[in-house]
């Protein structure tokens, strides 16, 4: 297992650009095994999860050529449909969460899949309902082996319907969307989730020779189609990350420029951190976030205290919350946050209380934070990440504290976030990786 150990105190100045997006890649690298012909996909992020997922296509037969270290072609022809139902197989879908979404295209082309529970960050229950539900509406049928605690999905004969989603499910939507473009008749979508990167995934399919409609809203409308044919893509710049540099900047920044962010996908992410009194400003396509001797929360326009609360997109993303809170703990003010989505995403705030920073966890899905307007500094401590978002809103800290800290378990870390340590020591961090 290896650790990041962190001097804190040193400020990060310079021009940094963020990685493609992982989320998006996780679900158009999916999408290549709805053809047999060749799919190209550039500005992959070189992480982790991603590679992960990269190898199990490979297992199961998909042809992958790595053209640069961000550019893979995938030709998915000839796949062991005899593997997907192997144990081996089951095995490594158990430890990564992204193979759930081979579950649609596998449906959608060869007519059945085999489902185990994936694995993941620990975050709290993430269920797999919206995936099945969808499923069902096209006509998938289900067989639970209890011996292997698997679920085998048969779809021969999908049929476009109306369905209505019980939750704006990213993964779900996804996954619905590549099993519907390959049914017969009219799939629509309500309560489809919309963020970018499922929008990002429908223009990809369109360009493959699918027909969807609606897109970057929750009502979608797709006629499903023959076959699909190969497509080029390029994938997204990352907003997460996006979102994680700029909370960088306000903790520990002396001037950092983000580059190519594709401003207009980033939603309300910027006014997020600008409720919290961080500066931001925009140059073209970039982010250049100043240094800042002290940033003051806003109030609402009643003088209430600010809450910042997660929502399926266009609202917050969750992802960002824990960056959020962080940088929280150091502004001038007070903010509550509601993370709503998920359970036990705010339990490693007892790890930013050991450093010294004022919160209070009301309870798992609610967090007071007192900021201490940069008069008392976070102390080094050393932690565990739980999850890829915690584990960098814990890396912030360590970097804004006084003294050396250690973060271990940091394959968290590597599962979003491409040579993060290499690149912020390059604008001026002290982290060292250890084994």
């Amino acid at each position: 297992m290896e650790s990041f150990i962190i001097e804190g105190g040193h400020s990060l100045s310079g021009t940094i650009t963020p990685q493609g997006a992982k989320n998006e890649a996780l679900e158009v690298i999916c999408a290549s095994l709805l053809t047999p012909e060749e799919v190209r996909i550039k500005n992959i992020p070189d992480i982790l999860d991603v590679k992960n997922l990269i190898l199990l296509l490979t297992d199961i037969g998909v042809d992958v050529t790595r053209i640069s270290r961000n550019e893979y072609s995938f030709k998915a022809e000839n796949i062991n449909l005899d593997y997907l139902e192997s144990d081996e197989f089951i095995r490594k879908c158990a430890s990564l969460r992204g193979s759930v979404l081979m579950i649609g295209p596998l449906l959608a082309r060869f007519g059945k899949a085999v489902v185990t529970k994936p694995g993941g960050d620990k975050i709290g229950r993430r269920r797999l309902d919206t995936h099945f539900l969808g499923f069902k509406y096209l006509g998938a049928k289900f067989l639970h082996n209890d011996e292997r605690n698997t679920f085998e999905i048969n779809g021969k004969e999908l049929k476009g319907c109306y369905m209505l989603l019980d939750e704006a499910s990213v993964t779900g939507t996804a996954n619905i969307i590549m099993a519907a473009v390959l049914a017969k008749g009219t799939t629509t979508i309500y309560n489809a989730a919309c963020e970018p990167y499922i929008q990002q995934l429908c223009h990809m399919l369109n360009q493959m020779g699918a027909r969807i409609s609606g897109i970057a809203s929750n009502l979608l409308t797709i006629v499903g189609v023959d076959s699909l044919h190969g497509t080029e893509h390029k994938i997204l710049p990352d907003m997460i990350e996006v979102g994680s540099f700029i909370g960088m900047a306000a903790m520990v920044g002396d001037g950092i420029r983000i580059k190519n962010v594709s401003l207009r996908n980033l939603g309300i992410i910027p006014d997020a951190f600008r409720r919290l009194g961080v500066k931001i400003d925009t140059e073209d396509d970039d982010l250049i976030i100043p240094h800042m001797d002290h940033y003051e929360i806003d109030s609402f326009i009643d003088g209430s205290i600010m809450t910042l609360a997660d929502a399926p997109w266009p609202g917050l993303t969750p992802d960002l919350l824990s960056v959020l809170l962080v940088v929280a703990t150091q502004a001038r003010g007070s903010v509550l946050f509601h993370q709503k989505m998920f359970e036990s995403r705010l339990f490693f705030v007892d790890k930013l209380i050991d450093m010294g920073a004022q919160i209070i966890l009301c309870d798992p899905h609610r967090a007071v934070v007192v900021g201490h307007d940069h008069n008392v500094r976070l102390r080094a401590g050393r932690m565990t990440s739980p999850d890829i978002r915690a584990g960098i809103a814990l890396l912030i800290a360590a970097m804004s504290a006084n003294g050396t800290s250690r973060i271990d378990n940091i394959a968290q870390i590597d599962r979003g976030y491409e040579d993060i340590e290499a690149r912020l020591n390059n604008l001026g961090a002290k982290i060292e990786r250890i084994s």
